[in-house]
This record gives C-alpha cells, structure tokens and sequence, in this order.
C-alpha cells in the first residue's frame, strides 16, 4: 500500500477524520490506478459512497474488461438505493469473467429485495449452468431457498457444498451449519443436531451454538441445550433469544432456581423482552407464586396488549381463582386496544354470568363460534349462561355436542329431553 495512504488511513482510525480524508483527497490526483482502487474501497467502508463512485467510473472506463469494478460498482448504487443502474453495472459482467459469479449473486440479492423471486432464482441457476460445481453459487442457492421457505431445495444444495470438501475463504457462514438450520425446519432434528456439531467443531459462533441449543431441545437433550446455551452467552450475553429456551432447559431438567436466574439475567439485558416477562411468570405461577406471576403477566401486556399468550394465562390466573371482577377490568382494558381473541370472550361471558349480568354473558358468547370447540368447561358454561337467560334454541345444540362428545354422560340425555320439549 502506498505510504501516505497508510499513514492517513491511522489518522482516521486514531479518530482525526477530518485531516485523514484531507490527505486521502489530496493522494488522488497523482495516485496510480492501484491506489485508486484501494480509496475506493476505503471510501466506500466509511459511507463515502458516492466518492467512491466517481473513483470506478474512471476505473472502469479504463478497464472495461474488469468485472469486479462493475460489481463493486452496483454495490455502491445499491448503497444509495439507485436498483437500475445496480443491474446495468452487473449485466456488464460476462460469463468468462472471474466476477461473474459475484454479480449473479448481486444481481439474484437485488431482484430477491424487490419481491422477483422467480427473476432472482433464475439469475442463480443460470449462473450455475455455467459453473455446476461452484460452490458459492450452490451456497447462494441453498440460502436463497431457505430464506424462501423451500427447505427440501435448501438441503439439496447446502449438501452439494459440504460434500465438496476444501472451500473457499469467501462463503460467508459454515455450510454444515445452514445445513444443519435447513434439517432443523424440515423437523429432522437428529441430522440437524450431527451437522451443528461438525459445524461448531470447525467454526463456533452465536447463531451456530443458538441453533444447536434449540434443536438439542425439541429432541429432549436438555442437558446439550444447557451447555450449548450456557457457552452462547458466556460469548455473547446480549443474544437474548437464548435466555427463555434456556431456561426452559433447566425447567426441563427440575434446575428451577437456575432457570429463574437465567431470565433475571436476561431482563438486565433486555427489559422490553416479552417472552422473557411470560417464561418467568409462568415459572412463578408453576411454583406456587401466583401473585408475583400475576405481576409479569400485567408487564407483558403493558408491553404489548396483543401478546395473547400473556393474556390467556392472566385470564386463566383470574378465573382458577374466581376473580371475575379482574377478568372483567382485564377485558375492558383489552377493549380499548381493539384487541379480540374467541377465548377472551369465553372468559368474559363466564365473569359476566358469575357477576349475575346473564344477558351480556349471552351477548358475549353470541360473539364466539360455540360449533368450533370441544373445550367441556365452555361447553357447559355456554349451555348454562343461554338456559339462565333464556336462550333455549341456543342451549340446545350445544348440550347436544356435548352429548356427542361424551355419551356417557345420562345427565346430558335428560337435559336435551327435557329441553326438546320447551323449544317444541
């Protein structure tokens, strides 16, 4: 590197910017085409980007022929959202130019950000015909399907660069990894856990060790979970994801002291993270602490009234302990924030009716499709609230879907008998 390039480059490193870009600028005119490139870059890794621009436009025009000039190129359009004149850059690219797999990549990442699936797809495969064995194009491909959602596709091509042996330094994450990712949404778990291990074997990050921790988990190798999750945050303890699932783990494993820990520490980090207030109320409520459970659940839901989990468990915490006028302030509160889930009004026309307010309990459950459950407790609140109020023909169908779902029961029997003969 050009001398005084470098020194200005410690300049803006050590913090003194303004006379580091003084001295870059002032390199230019009599720099070599080299050194040109190499601000460029420096430039563009600042978010000069248009700087950076006008340094390739005259590269390129000089060397026409250098693909990876047009590729950095589109990069630095990308940068500044200008998409077409991104593509023109990389269709300047040729098919025996050693840039041209990077610009179909670039090219398939643009069309893919504008929702042309099918259009960025095509740009990959095309790309593949000319170079079958390339295995960042495989690669590129096998990312393309998972972030798709094609998980099968996905395998298929992540399989044909793990079994490639020596790879270049340029795949930017481990194969075996997204391989392993690729099984672990497929449910094959047991080949998703083999490739995590041969993956963090040769290369252990965050995102590596959090998919192998979570996968340990729907198999039930809750100690695996536990290491694998226990070294994720030693490495990185703001990967707050990992904390809940670890502390499932301990749940798992009885270590309840150890789970409870673990979503404190996880609240320091992160105190905005639901799942984290849930994972810790439902732990107290399974301990017996109802109230300081209760207390979590109101801070989730502060947090966000649309957190129906939350939400259910209060409303199951308020109704276990025959505290309607809460489900009924709870509901209110809800009301406000638009917010309406068919179990809600379960629980609200179950209040209303033990509040003796028989008519809005009805109304309540005229809100909710009764057909669509096979829940007893409702079944049987829901017959009861429309008998008390009255609602005969509506009580009717449903003791007899009780009926259906337990003909053992004689009790129901003679409910739909005698009620038969009031609705005729």
């Amino acid at each position: 590197m050009n001398e005084k390039l470098a020194e200005a480059i410690s300049l803006i490193e050590s913090g003194e910017h303004e006379q580091g870009l003084k001295n870059v600028e002032s390199l230019i005119p009599e720099a070599d085409d080299e050194t040109k490139r190499t601000i460029a870059e420096l430039y563009f890794e600042l978010g000069l980007v248009d700087q950076s621009l006008n340094l390739l436009q005259e590269l390129m025009f000089r060397y026409p022929d250098h693909g990876e000039l047009f590729a950095f190129a589109a990069e630095c359009y990308g940068e500044l959202g200008k998409e077409d004149e991104a593509i023109d850059m990389l269709n300047e690219v040729s098919k025996d130019d050693p840039a041209y797999v990077q610009a179909r990549l670039l090219l398939a990442d643009l069309y893919e950000a504008d929702g042309l699936e099918e259009v960025a797809e095509n740009k990959l495969l095309e790309a593949l015909e000319n170079e079958p064995d390339h295995p960042v194009l495989q690669f590129g491909l096998g990312e393309f399907y998972l972030n798709r959602g094609d998980y099968q596709k996905a395998i298929s091509y992540y399989k044909k660069v793990v079994h490639q042996g020596q790879l270049p330094n340029d795949l930017p994450i481990e194969p075996k990894v997204k391989l392993a990712e690729a099984f672990s949404a497929t449910g094959q778990f047991e080949e998703a856990l083999v490739y995590f291990r041969e993956g963090i074997e040769e290369n252990e990050t965050p995102d590596a060790l959090f998919g192998y921790g979570y996968t340990a988990m729907q198999v039930e190798e809750y100690d695996t979970a536990v290491k694998t999750l226990t070294r994720l945050l030693e490495m990185d303890p703001d990967f707050t994801t990992a904390y809940p699932i670890l502390a499932r783990a301990n749940v798992a494993l009885k270590q309840y002291d150890n789970a409870m820990q673990i979503l404190q520490d996880g609240i320091k980090r992160d105190e905005f993270n639901e799942e984290l207030y849930l994972e810790l109320a439902k732990l107290q409520m399974s301990r017996g602490e109802g109230e300081e459970g209760k207390t979590f659940l109101e801070k989730v839901i502060a947090l966000n009234p649309s957190n129906v989990s939350a939400v259910k468990e209060l409303l199951n915490y308020f109704d276990e302990n025959e505290d309607y006028e809460s489900v009924l302030e709870l509901m209110a509160f809800l009301d406000d924030y638009r917010e309406f889930d068919p179990l809600y009004e379960r629980y609200r026309a179950r209040a209303l009716f033990e509040e003796n307010e028989t008519t809005e309990a009805a109304e309540a459950l005229d809100r909710v499709l009764t057909s669509e459950t096979d829940d007893e407790r409702f079944l049987e609140d829901a017959s009861e609230i429309y008998l008390a109020a009255g609602n005969y023909d509506k009580a009717l169908p449903i003791l007899k879907q009780l009926f259906e779902l337990y003909p053992e029961r004689e009790d129901l029997a003679e409910r739909i008998e005698e009620l038969n003969k009031r609705v005729k």
